[in-house]
């Protein structure tokens, strides 16, 4: 049974097994660099990806992550519009990942209806992580986006136990290492986390 056949069935497996192009990349790899053209869209069957933006500053956010099953719906607009991509797509674990070519991923929208819902329930949930991105950073102090952020990352792991540097939270915050530190100190004191070098314990 192919890493496929649990997500698409009939003609549409076959096509996607036919045209897709299946790489294995190791955390901490860049499969898609903003500003580039997008020749193929990526479908995660193992492992996942961290989508993030930079902004003119040079400072990095998080986006959203990509688990298996999902695409990357920001690549599959700007692809089928022949535009460079506005994010960046790191592998955040070990993953393995199908290529699907721009060309296919569009004309399959028009083809097979069950690639159509595919995409739309794909944009639905990305607009709705984008809106609470933006909500975080307007509304929410770094102490609840931090936690926030360290539960996402507890739920994609399946384990309290995280591999972290506090520069690398930083960065998908897009603020200071210095905030994070002295944050995390503050909820290691009020006994919501436990600190040891490069990991972090939710308790």
């Amino acid at each position: 049974m192919s890493a496929t056949d649990s997500l698409f069935q009939s003609l549409l497996k076959d096509e996607v097994s036919t045209y897709g192009q299946l790489k294995k990349f190791p955390a901490g790899s860049v499969i898609q660099q903003e500003d580039s053209y997008i020749k193929s869209i990526p479908l995660v069957l193992n492992g996942s990806l961290k989508v993030m933006r930079t902004d003119s500053d040079g400072h990095e956010i998080l986006l959203y992550y990509i688990t298996p099953g999902e695409s990357c719906i920001m690549s599959f607009l700007g692809g089928i519009h022949n535009e460079t991509s506005k994010v960046k797509a790191i592998v955040e674990e070990d993953a393995e990942i199908l290529f699907i070519p721009v060309e296919k991923a569009s004309e399959w929208v028009k083809k097979f209806p069950e690639w159509s819902d595919f995409i739309f329930r794909l944009y639905h949930k990305r607009f709705e992580e984008l809106l609470t991105a933006v909500n975080a950073i307007a509304f929410h102090k770094l102490d609840t986006r931090l936690l926030q952020l360290l539960k996402q990352k507890a739920e994609l792991y399946q384990s309290k136990e995280i591999k972290i540097t506090h520069q690398q939270l930083a960065d998908e915050l897009g603020t200071a290492r210095e905030a994070v530190s002295r944050v995390m100190k503050q909820m290691e004191n009020e006994g919501l986390v436990q600190l040891s070098r490069n990991k972090i314990t939710l308790l």
